[in-house]
C-alpha cells in the first residue's frame, strides 16, 4: 500500500489567530487532512466555536485561548497542549492585523502595535514552540506573510513592513533551525474575501483595482490556502524550508491585465 504523503495523521497541530478568517480555514483544514489541531486567539467564544468545528470533523481539540502579545499566555498554551497530546507537530502563525493610516499621520503606538502582533507575535510563537519542536529533533512552523512582503499597497506601510519582516524571520529561522529537524516556511496570501475586509473588496475603488490587479479576475476563497498549508505541514515538503509559497490568483505575476 503507498504512503499518502499528505497525510496528516497522528500530527498534532497549533493554529494562532485560528478562530477567524485564514487562520479557522487553515485550522479546519489541517483536521480534515487527519491532524488533531488547536485552534487559539484572544476571544474564548471562537475559540470554543473552532474547537466544536475541528471536533466535529472527528479530530481533537483543546480550548486554550491565547495572545501573541502576552509570551506568558503562549507558554501556558504550549503546556496545555501538552499535557493533552504531548507533543506539537505544527505550528502556523496566522494572528495579524491591519489598519489603513497615510504613513504621515502614522503614529508610533499604532506602528509598534501592528509590528508587535504581526512580527514579534510570529517571533514569540516560533520561539516558544521551537524550542520543544527542537527537543524533539522535528517540527513544522509555517508563517502567513503577504502581498505586502513583496510590494507596497498605499497607506499600510505598518503592515507591510511586518509581513516583509515575517518573509525575512522564516527564512532566518529555517537556515537556523533546519538541521535541527524543523522547517519554517510561509504563506502569502493574494486577496482573499472574509467578513472583515468584504464590503472593502466589493464596493471601494481599492476592492476594483485588487480585482484588476489579480489576473484569475476574482478573489480567492479562504479554503483555497488550505492545500499550501497541508503541503508544509506534511512529510511531501521535507526538503522544503524557508520558503514564501504565494497564493495570489497571479497578482504578483502581472503587469497589464488589459
Amino acid at each position: 500500500m503507498s504512503k499518502n504523503f499528505f497525510s496528516l495523521e497522528g500530527k498534532t497541530a497549533v493554529v494562532t489567530g485560528g478562530t477567524s478568517g485564514i487562520g479557522r480555514a487553515i485550522a479546519i483544514g489541517l483536521a480534515e487532512a487527519g491532524a488533531d489541531v488547536v485552534a487559539t486567539g484572544r476571544r474564548p467564544q471562537q475559540v470554543e466555536d473552532a474547537a466544536a468545528e475541528i471536533e466535529a470533523r472527528g479530530r481533537k481539540s483543546l480550548r486554550q485561548p491565547s495572545d501573541v502579545n502576552d509570551r506568558a499566555s503562549l507558554e501556558k498554551l504550549l503546556a496545555a497542549v501538552l499535557e493533552k497530546f504531548g507533543k506539537v507537530d505544527i505550528l502556523v502563525n496566522c494572528a495579524g492585523i491591519i489598519k489603513r493610516t497615510p504613513t504621515l499621520d502614522l503614529g508610533e503606538e499604532e506602528w509598534s502595535n501592528i509590528l508587535n502582533t504581526n512580527l514579534t507575535g510570529t517571533l514569540r510563537a516560533s520561539q516558544i514552540f521551537g524550542r520543544h519542536m527542537i527537543e524533539r529533533g522535528q517540527g513544522r512552523i509555517i508563517n502567513i506573510a503577504s502581498l505586502n512582503s513583496f510590494v507596497a499597497l498605499t497607506e499600510v506601510a505598518a503592515y507591510a513592513a511586518s509581513k516583509a519582516g515575517v518573509a525575512s524571520l522564516t527564512r532566518s529561522l529555517a537556515v537556523e533551525w533546519s538541521k535541527k529537524g524543523v522547517t519554517v516556511n510561509a504563506i502569502a496570501p493574494g486577496v482573499f474575501r472574509t467578513d472583515i475586509n468584504a464590503k472593502l473588496l466589493d464596493s471601494t475603488a481599492r476592492g476594483q483595482e485588487l480585482l484588476l490587479r489579480t489576473p484569475m479576475g476574482r478573489f480567492g476563497k479562504t479554503e483555497e490556502l488550505v492545500g499550501a498549508a497541508i503541503y508544509l505541514a506534511s512529510d511531501s515538503a521535507s526538503f522544503v524550508t524557508g520558503e514564501v509559497l504565494v497564493v495570489d490568483g497571479g497578482f504578483l505575476a502581472s503587469g497589464v491585465n488589459q
